[in-house]
């Protein structure tokens, strides 16, 4: 934990602030609680691998300053101003930009107060064991935040975020990270991922190649994206064959600046094996922008099968996110524009949907599907018997909601009696949020940590295979998931 200088507003009130407490999330009882101690022990200090989430390249590549505490921690963060606005604060007033420009408010002291009154809201939640833990050991923070401590705790993180070592580059050094993953438009030029390795980072970041704005024939600009993908591979994408072969190439531009994975969040888990003369007509259909909502999902569903094929052919690693109904609020994404907090988990199904892409390649040699999911119930019922028997399907961890310790829990007791956990791919934090990033992989874990030691205490596992099993859930199954 970081030093602190003086006395701060709650010591002089209350006496010292307990730092983070070293057992959190481990087991109650005492003899498991050891284990998990030990067990945790051995991997706290591994270095953090983050193949997927949503960091900016361009903080890597122009190591600018943040600008201060309320842009780097509540503007941007979906989990934070969701709660918010659940109990009755307006985007607008928390600095959340709006589609038509209209006015919101500018002054990052007031977003930052606003969010401290309204930070007990985030009791008990994962969202409160980042955060503290970002204050706590990336800025030394040891008051908790409230309205009484919201200007000195601002003052102190806005006073860090001027030093060098807080520029992007420093953090992520210092967050000891190894690999992380950006998730790009297959339409990016990637510039600044040239110029990030042109600096030479201590870890690597590296691009993941996500097509949606291209495979969806419902995103309001798909025509227009992939003629553009068209004239960026010199490909005729008005063909079916021009635009798979649009695909291919626009991979091989993201492989050879390091990706390893490409990713696709589609509302289902639909796939399709269509005859090449079908798949061809439904194409043209789409681009004509006169597909049907049956018709748009069959394409996407073709795609995913065709982007598998494609993964054969390059071995880059497939991500498939599904299962959120995005943007549940016209009012939001009229006034804020899309992805602004209102995605809610829908029901999928998964035996069905996987089949046509699983009859297609689901048994070919060295191919990598990784699925993630926010229904939690088909983790036991469908997801882990499919993982636990075919080669090329890999379960993502547990997603955006479900990124809890309860959440990864119920994930491990879930699938590990199926499928165990080498057909698992360890953790990913899946970010947006940069100082959030050991906190997340902290409490993975912990968590995993903690299950370990209760396989331990009831007799299931060994002390020695525990120890490796933590490594493997830590670093080794995300190395092999992603091809690092």
């Amino acid at each position: 934990m970081l030093a602190v200088t003086g006395a701060s507003l709650t010591e002089e009130m209350y006496g010292p602030m307990p730092e983070l407490d070293p057992d959190r999330l481990f087991p109650p009882d005492a003899r498991t609680r050891e284990i998990a101690r030990e067990l945790f022990a051995t991997i706290a200090n591994r270095p953090i691998l983050s193949p997927h989430g949503h960091c900016d390249p361009a903080w890597f590549s122009e190591n600018a300053a943040f600008s201060d505490p309320a842009h780097l921690f509540v503007v941007p963060d979906h989990y934070i101003f969701r709660m918010l606005v659940s109990q009755g604060v307006a985007l607008a007033d928390l600095g959340v930009p709006r589609a038509d420009g209209a006015p919101v408010e500018q002054d990052p002291r007031t977003i930052w107060r606003r969010f401290a009154e309204h930070y007990h809201l985030f009791r008990g939640t994962p969202t409160r064991l980042w955060i503290d833990h970002a204050l706590a050991e990336v800025f030394g923070v040891a008051a908790p935040l409230g309205a009484d401590t919201a200007d000195e705790i601002y003052d102190q993180v806005a006073a860090r975020l001027s030093e060098p070592e807080y520029r992007p580059r420093a953090l992520f050094d210092r967050f000891g990270i190894e690999f992380l993953a950006t998730t790009d438009s297959a339409l990016d030029d990637l510039s600044h991922h040239d110029r990030i390795r042109e600096a030479g980072l201590g870890g690597r970041v590296v691009p993941t190649y996500r097509p949606d704005a291209a495979v969806d024939p419902e995103h309001g600009a798909f025509g227009e994206n992939v003629a553009q993908l068209g004239e960026i591979t010199d490909c005729d994408t008005g063909s079916w064959d021009g635009y798979l072969e649009a695909h291919r190439r626009r991979r091989a531009y993201f492989r050879e600046r390091g990706a390893t994975a490409t990713d696709h969040g589609h509302p289902t888990a639909r796939t399709e094996n269509l005859d090449p003369d079908v798949a061809e007509r439904l194409f043209r259909t789409c681009l004509a922008n006169d597909a049907s909502a049956e018709e748009a999902d069959a394409f996407r569903g073709q795609m995913l099968t065709e982007m598998a094929r494609m993964s054969v052919e390059d071995g880059m690693t497939m991500q498939m996110h599904v299962g959120s109904h995005r943007n549940h609020s016209d009012e939001i994404r009229r006034l804020h524009g899309r992805d602004m907090g209102f995605d809610i988990p829908v029901r999928t199904e998964f035996v069905h949907a996987l089949r046509p892409m699983l009859d297609a390649v689901g048994l070919e040699p060295g191919l990598k599907m990784i699925v993630f999911t926010l229904d939690e119930t088909t983790f036991s019922r469908e997801l882990a018997p499919l993982a636990g028997v075919y080669p090329s399907l890999i379960l993502g961890p547990p997603w955006w909601f479900f990124d809890s310790p309860e959440g990864i829990m119920r994930f491990r007791q879930m699938t590990g009696e199926t499928a165990g956990i080498y057909n698992t791919a360890g953790f990913n934090d899946d970010t947006r949020a940069f100082c959030s990033i050991p906190a997340r992989h902290d409490v993975s874990r912990r968590v995993d940590c903690a299950w370990l030691a209760s396989l331990v205490a009831d007799g299931r596992i060994r002390m020695d295979e525990a120890y490796e099993m933590a490594g493997e859930l830590t670093t080794d199954l995300v190395k092999k998931a992603y091809g690092i």
